[in-house]
């Protein structure tokens, strides 16, 4: 076992009985699942921001009607004509996904104005990109099996924290609304990440995609008062065993569960994210995990479907018909039934890419690698050019056209 590999969990890891009653008091305040009357009340106030933004954006009557009708249409190609039956509120924000910013948020209105340039141009700055995931760091502490970032893990960085900082300030420039950080573990890197975050613009939003590895009580606390908006924190089964054998790694599963409550008590929006393989899809198996996820107290859960990318490749990894179709009914039960409405939300890439396509590409989102290389999403790995480089808007509008080529 390597050196990464050997770090031991650490007394500072550890939550005592008095952090776990302060994360619990804190959780209860400023974070919580909402539905019924309440979850109406604000959902009708989101409606008003919409409608003063539409008519903020166009003075002709005709394209007011028109772009509340997008936007209706918009929502309903992803979700179809399923009524919304929960919102997630964490720190005086008002979440329906993981990828739309909060209403409340500085950014949201930017967004909404974003889209509706998609229906019909507006005269004012939106964004170029709805998310980027960009990677940091190829160290990790863990040897995943799904990793699809296996071929260079634990290689040398090449990009420093000033070519880090560069790429945001281009990515920022351009307008983008969530700038995901990723790796191989960026937590590996925390001295990193937080002086990218204080030293970044408040116009998008930062999350960090991590196994919860070193997501202390203390480093979740300085990556929130530095700016972070959230985390994805990897879990793969409900079963520790299963998780750390899976992860390769013996404290794997108490990274996981210990991160997301660390999170939690400091007001960062938590989502669990799970790689949906065929040996885990069941029922059973899906109920046990989001009960496992409620009790711990993220607002999200991530379903991801497998790619033959990474350590997967030439595997025979694709979700079955019944697979999805098992996937997309829980999907719905979970979210749109009020017999689930105390449960995180579910986000499923899948079931949105199926009825709206895919989104990537360059287009409204894109994957930027440890060398700054330029790819369609973090499973296509065939780059496009670099974002460092002088002619990379060029490279990125020859992406664009090209699209995703795992599509």
């Amino acid at each position: 076992m390597n050196n990464i590999n050997s770090i031991s969990i650490g007394s500072e890891a550890i939550v005592n009985s008095n952090t776990e009653d302060l994360s619990l008091s804190k959780r209860v305040k400023h974070s919580k699942i909402i539905s019924g009357l309440e979850m109406n009340w604000w959902h009708f106030k989101i409606r008003i921001t919409l409608a003063r933004i539409i008519i903020k954006s166009y003075s002709n009557p005709k394209d007011l009607l028109l772009a509340f009708k997008y936007l209706v249409q918009l929502r309903k190609k992803f979700l179809g004509n399923y009524k919304l039956r929960k919102m997630v509120v964490v720190n005086g924000k008002y979440y329906m996904g993981l990828y739309t910013p909060g209403w409340n948020d500085l950014n949201y209105e930017r967004f909404i104005t974003s889209e509706l340039n998609y229906f019909k141009p507006i005269k004012k700055e939106v964004l170029r990109f709805n998310h980027v995931h960009l990677a940091i760091t190829n160290k990790c502490a863990l040897q995943c099996d799904h990793c699809y970032a296996w071929d260079i893990l634990n290689q040398k960085d090449i990009l420093n924290q000033r070519d880090l900082s560069n790429i945001i300030e281009k990515l920022q420039n351009m307008g983008t609304g969530q700038i995901h950080l990723t790796g191989g573990e960026p937590l590996l890197k925390v001295d990193i990440l937080t002086n990218l975050l204080k030293q970044s613009k408040r116009t998008s939003n930062f999350w960090i995609n991590t196994s919860g590895f070193k997501l202390t009580m203390v480093n979740a606390k300085t990556l929130k008062e530095s700016g972070l908006t959230g985390v994805f924190i990897s879990l793969d089964h409900f079963e520790e065993a299963i998780h750390n054998d899976f992860r390769k790694f013996k404290d794997a599963y108490y990274w996981a569960i210990n991160g997301a409550k660390n999170a939690i008590a400091n007001n960062l929006v938590v989502a669990f994210s799970v790689c949906v393989t065929k040996d885990f899809v069941s029922e059973e198996n899906l109920m046990a995990y989001m009960q496992l996820a409620k009790e711990t107290g993220v607002h999200f859960v991530q379903f991801l479907e497998p790619k033959a990318v990474g350590h997967y490749k030439g595997k025979d990894v694709a979700l079955t018909q019944e697979h999805i179709e098992l996937l997309e009914s829980f999907y719905v039960k979970m979210n749109f039934s009020n017999a689930f409405l105390d449960f995180p939300i579910i986000n499923y890439h899948g079931y949105y890419q199926r009825r709206q396509g895919c989104f990537a590409g360059g287009n409204r989102s894109m994957y930027v690698d440890t060398e700054g290389n330029i790819n369609a999403c973090t499973f296509c790995h065939s780059s496009s050019g670099n974002i460092l480089h002088e002619d990379f808007e060029m490279q990125l509008s020859d992406m664009s056209k090209t699209g995703c080529p795992s599509i």
